[in-house]
């Protein structure tokens, strides 16, 4: 197998006993970044490392496993369901936090949508549904259509969200002419489409991704996106300022900065939170008002939780931004800081 460091010979059963994910990215998106600028920086989303035999952390660390109450549907906050629809994606990232379902036959995504409709239908205070996986965009249009099928009849669903980096790895499927199609069966039952795209660099952004984001928000769809902040990839607040200012002059709104999880052969990616703080008060000092609408996001198991700052008095600042119990969601709360931590985990409860 082909290493960033260099070629190296492993076992199948290494790569399943390290978590290693096979190597698979398109041709576009390794033409992207050749041509970028920023290869350097970007090979290391689809590169194997050796780094990753050595990445100690855990398969599952926002408690996917746990608030998954149907086969394939998770519903860890009130307003919200994940639905996992598939195990692929165009092409792998190497700090992808599914490594445990991505690329591999799991049992985890979504069997039986009739069943999953039934929850979402007897859960009024469940308000949107983001497709995710896995990517819903390696699927067919024929396959989403039948999906959403299952879903545009819930009154109480007001948007259908799709998770994708489909978007920079083979942004052409989005001029796939069935999509109009399936975008304003969504509008029509009175149901808002939004795309969260996932560019974690300014380099990842194609003239033709560009072309399709716009065609699509003529058509009404709405667009977010999300970014990782990943070290020796986009750990520079010039590279994400740059990055978020794009976004936003295509009309997608920066949505999330996630800070890197603690995932077993994706761990050596993290950035301090010290750095992380750093990097996004940087960010926010370069852009504009409008453009600074992202929020710098820990995605841990006991909630989404947004940090604020290193105060003075050496503590982490963080509040959190949702929670499964609504009384918490907001509540401001702090931890002494610890030198290279990297995670919640690392802070002591003090």
């Amino acid at each position: 197998m082909n290493f960033i460091e260099g070629a190296r010979i492993v076992t199948e059963d290494e790569l399943q006993a390290n978590d290693i994910t096979h190597y698979h990215v398109t041709r576009f998106y390794r033409e992207q970044i050749s041509a970028s600028g920023y290869y350097d920086q970007l090979k290391h989303i689809v590169e194997p490392s050796l780094a990753e035999f050595d990445s100690r952390g855990r398969l599952d660390t926002s408690g996917e496993h746990d608030n998954t109450v149907v086969p394939g549907l998770q519903h860890k906050y009130p307003q919200t369901g994940l639905l996992l629809v598939t195990d692929r994606c165009a092409s792998y990232c190497r700090y992808c936090f599914r490594k445990r379902i991505v690329g591999k036959d799991s049992d985890e995504i979504a069997p039986d949508l009739a069943r999953v409709a039934q929850y979402i239908g007897a859960h009024p205070e469940m308000t949107n549904v983001l497709l995710s996986g896995g990517d819903p965009f390696v699927l067919s249009t024929s396959k989403l259509d039948k999906i959403v099928d299952h879903l545009l009849p819930i009154p109480h669903l007001t948007s259908i969200r799709f998770g994708t980096k489909t978007v920079a790895f083979a942004p052409r499927r989005f001029e796939d002419p069935a999509l109009t199609a399936l975008f304003q069966r969504i509008q029509d039952a009175g149901k808002t489409a939004v795309i969260v795209a996932h560019f974690d660099h300014i380099g990842e952004i194609s003239v033709d991704a560009e072309r399709n984001i716009r065609s699509l928000r003529a058509l009404g769809v709405q667009f977010l996106n999300q970014s990782v902040l990943l070290s020796r990839v986009n750990d520079d607040p010039d590279v994400l300022a740059a990055t978020f200012a794009k976004c936003h002059e295509m009309g997608v709104r920066p949505y999330y900065l996630f800070q890197g999880r603690p995932v077993k052969g994706a761990s050596h990616f993290q950035v301090s939170l010290r750095r992380g703080i750093e990097i996004a008060r940087g960010i926010n000092q370069r852009l504009s008002g409008i453009q600074k609408t992202f929020k710098y996001i820990m995605s841990h198991y006991t909630g989404k939780i947004e940090i604020l700052d290193l105060g003075a008095d050496g503590r982490v600042y963080m509040r959190y931004h949702q929670n499964k119990t609504p009384a918490k969601i907001g509540k401001i709360f702090s931890r002494p800081h610890v030198g290279g931590a990297c995670w919640l985990d690392d802070l002591p409860e003090a």
